[in-house]
């Protein structure tokens, strides 16, 4: 999540900021260390049940305001405030049975999340898979943790979780905090080789901030924005896909022939960059051939190349199966990007793909979006407003599982769609709630005096 931050509020904005951030972070993780020790015995100084209630209103509020979202947005605001309240009653019944519930819960998230990070570390075995592994078997020892009832025979469950959040999120901060100090460009989208040009080309704060800050909906098909291209693994398949949900979702699917189809991406700009890249020879995607394709080692690169639009791909292939677009985007430093990555055509069916090219591409193209479209308000709202959406906890999760294993055209699909609502920030469910019933009162009330000026006036008898 440090590199998200850093992408989305850009290191000019956090740089002059660290102070604070680490200071915060110190607070952060002393307060998580404290809330976890006392988790550590039966006798709970931690106010648990005022809590809950807290965390039931927000459910209860979330969902109240849910039906106002859009798409991806409406299902994330139900899954969030279901599992708000579902996690509050748990709380609230007390005893053994809810703290038991939640134990297993929390346990099997960390034991299903840490297996995943291991094998696909050691399938894919890219650079730091050794890292990866590691981390993995952390979180499959927090589950094990969490399964066992020693110390407090699952009643310390809630501590436990909030200690733990408040010291990965000081730890997080802290880390934030450290890099942004010594930096004056964003390493996360300029390459090193570029960093003087980078520094000394057009700054966020040279170019024209937004004048709006909230759109009510994505752009229309008449608005410029830029336009990811997703071509999913079921919609390209040369024959009927057997189905297999998430797998066909998210890797690949597989026709009945037994030919896999790995689906596509492609980011396309209204200035003319298109960026689409693709193996110069078709690679063997076989069951056999596969698994050995997956490793992200030398011997897999094979010569790559770039498609020049998306007219001549489209055409000569299919249509895209779904496409993202978003408003609030910097041309220029998509364009300094798109001039240094052309020049390597290496392609690698996991670590240099389509989907990670787009990926970059995007998150080069809106470095500084949220700092950005928040330029009128000074001090610490972009920051807070960024960690307060949800679509930033989702993207950092689809981020973290692509980096571990590798960038699909689902997992490009679903990082696209949570960044479009961090860089095009949408209004509040209160506040779009309360417009569209002040709209309603207003036509009501239009509608009831045009009636009476226009109905027969009573003649006395």
């Amino acid at each position: 999540m440090v590199r998200l931050v850093m992408i989305l509020l850009g290191v000019d904005y956090l740089r002059t900021r660290w102070r604070a951030l680490a200071a915060l972070g110190g607070i952060s993780g002393a307060l998580g260390i404290v809330v976890f020790i006392d988790a550590l015995d039966s006798a709970l100084y931690f106010p648990i049940t005022p809590f809950a209630t807290l965390l039931l209103l927000e459910g209860m509020a979330t969902l109240a305001v849910a039906w106002t979202g859009m798409g991806g947005q409406r299902t994330l605001r139900y899954v969030k405030g279901s599992a708000f309240c579902f996690g509050a009653g748990l709380i609230l019944i007390g005893h053994e049975h809810g703290n038991f519930v939640l134990s297993m819960i929390f346990g099997t998230l960390f034991l299903a999340d840490g297996f995943l990070q291991i094998v696909s570390a050691r399938v894919v075995r890219y650079r730091t898979w050794r890292l990866a592994v590691i981390g993995g078997a952390v979180e499959i020892a927090l589950a094990i943790f969490f399964y066992q009832p020693y110390p407090t025979h699952y009643v310390g469950t809630v501590p436990y979780c909030l200690g733990l959040g408040l010291i990965f999120g000081g730890w997080n901060m802290i880390l934030l905090a450290s890099r942004v100090r010594r930096l004056s460009i964003n390493p996360a989208v300029v390459s090193a080789e570029r960093a003087a040009q980078a520094a000394s080309a057009t700054s966020p704060q040279q170019q024209a901030a937004p004048t709006i800050v909230e759109w009510d909906g994505p752009p229309g098909a008449d608005e410029p924005a830029l336009t990811i291209h997703v071509w999913t693994p079921v919609g390209t398949s040369k024959g009927e896909a057997r189905r297999q949900p998430i797998i066909d979702r998210y890797i690949a699917a597989v026709d009945r022939n037994g030919v896999i189809s790995t689906g596509h991406a492609a980011l396309e700009s209204p200035e003319g960059v298109y960026i689409s890249l693709y193996p110069a020879v078709e690679i063997d995607r076989s069951p056999d051939e596969f698994t050995r394709l997956l490793r992200a080692t030398r011997e897999n690169d094979v010569p790559g190349l770039f498609q020049p639009d998306y007219l001549t791909e489209s055409t000569a292939w299919c249509a895209s199966t779904i496409q993202v677009r978003i408003r609030n985007y910097d041309p220029e430093r998509l364009r300094r990007f798109w001039e240094t990555y052309r020049r390597d055509t290496t392609y690698n069916l996991t670590y240099r793909n389509c989907s990670s090219t787009v990926s970059r591409a995007l998150e080069a193209a809106i470095e500084g979006a949220s700092a950005r479209v928040w330029s009128g308000y000074k001090g610490w709202k972009p920051f807070l407003h960024l960690i307060a959406t949800p679509e930033l906890w989702v993207a950092a999760q689809v981020r973290k599982r692509a980096a571990t294993m590798a960038w699909t055209p689902g997992l490009t699909l679903d990082y696209a769609r949570a960044l479009s609502m961090l860089a095009d920030p949408r209004p509040s469910g209160w506040v779009k709630m309360a417009r569209l019933a002040l709209g309603k009162m207003y036509r009501s009330r239009r509608r009831w005096a045009e009636e009476a000026r226009t109905a027969p006036q009573a003649t006395p008898k």
